[in-house]
């Protein structure tokens, strides 16, 4: 049983980890820390360029800093200490708002040099994430993407992209966007200890039928597979995507790097601490005994006897259930640059 004594209830990440970038250390009092904070941020820029062979688009961007979703196992919590926060609670509850994205997007397309690329909303923090139904920078960005017939990559797992499905579509008739919905268990006890404010496994499902009905290209992401934790469940969630209408999907095996993975034996330590023992011992196994690999083609695969068993799993169910399904590829030829009337005057 779980041991709820100091466990703060809505959140991931149950402390704050020292900002390795800092010197100083302040500690918060819990209850305040857990109270949502948005923070106005104004960058120079928003489009990142992708060098990691392991990711397939060649730039992302994100309209958010932080993510209140919370998931304990987020690879972006790392990135939340170059802005000079924790990667642990404050990751969850300190979200910077980049209130300029859509003007820093079209400003990129304008560079006079520029050639179309993929770009991926959002690589790093979820751009769906509960302030977006106020802010609509996930929209705005979309409506660039329109005017500019540019290809996009979407991944999420928030039920508010629904909301942009009139995007979407022009986005689709042209073969410019695919979406990838992110789906760790079919579970909604271990969801919620696991993803506290992110949509439910129903709701993502749902996602997925509504985009493949409106014909928009869509497939599942079942990141991070957990050992002990969700793994085992990987054919049934291939089963339930496929029936959803998913036309492809992907596996990631857990990697704790950085801060991550003192936050998340913290955490499955408090949640489940019959099997958190067993579960660490098993992540290091597919990462030669750490917590994870910061190898390229390895850390997004890991290696040894549970890995090459998760993928053994995942080969055998994505065959059965996705055997005449296939990805969608994008085209970048369409883009244009409008002149300032709004008429197309480039091509590429």
């Amino acid at each position: 049983m779980k041991d709820d004594t100091n466990f703060i209830k809505g959140r991931g990440a149950q402390f704050n980890p020292h900002n390795r970038f800092q010197k100083n250390e302040v500690e918060l009092d819990a209850v305040e820390n857990a109270e949502t904070q948005y923070i106005m941020g104004y960058p120079k820029t928003i489009v990142n360029k992708v060098e990691s062979p392991d990711i397939y688009a060649s730039y992302s961007m994100n309209p958010y800093q932080g993510c209140e979703h919370g998931c304990i196992y987020c690879y972006a919590r790392n990135s939340h200490e170059y802005w000079g926060y924790s990667a642990g609670q404050d990751f969850e509850n300190k979200i910077i708002i980049k209130q300029n994205a859509p003007q820093l997007l079209e400003d990129f397309f304008n560079k006079k040099n520029y050639k179309p690329a993929i770009i991926m909303l959002s690589g790093n923090t979820d751009c769906y994430q509960p302030i977006e139904r106020k802010m609509k920078i996930t929209r705005g960005l979309l409506e660039v993407l329109v005017k500019y017939r540019h290809p996009v990559g979407m991944i999420t797992k928030n039920s508010l992209i629904t909301r942009d499905i009139d995007l979407l579509k022009e986005l689709a008739a042209n073969d410019l966007v695919h979406v990838t919905i992110s789906l760790t268990t079919l579970s909604e006890e271990l969801r919620r200890k696991m993803e506290p404010r992110a949509s439910s496994f129903h709701n993502r499902l749902k996602i997925v039928e509504e985009l493949s009905k409106e014909g928009i290209p869509v497939g599942v992401l079942m990141g991070p597979m957990i050992p002990s934790l969700n793994s085992h469940e990987i054919p049934e969630i291939l089963k339930a995507a496929a029936a959803a209408g998913a036309n492809y999907a992907g596996m990631v095996p857990v990697r704790l790097q950085g801060a991550i993975g003192g936050i998340f034996e913290d955490w499955i330590t408090k949640t489940f601490p019959d099997r958190a023992q067993k579960v660490m011992n098993q992540i290091r196994d597919m990462h030669d005994g750490e917590l994870s690999s910061s190898r390229y083609q390895q850390k997004m695969k890991g290696n040894g006897k549970m890995a090459e068993q998760l993928f053994a799993l995942f080969k055998v169910s994505h065959k059965k259930y996705f055997r005449e399904r296939e990805s969608h590829t994008l085209r970048t030829d369409l883009f244009r640059v409008p002149d300032k009337g709004g008429q197309l005057s480039m091509e590429f």
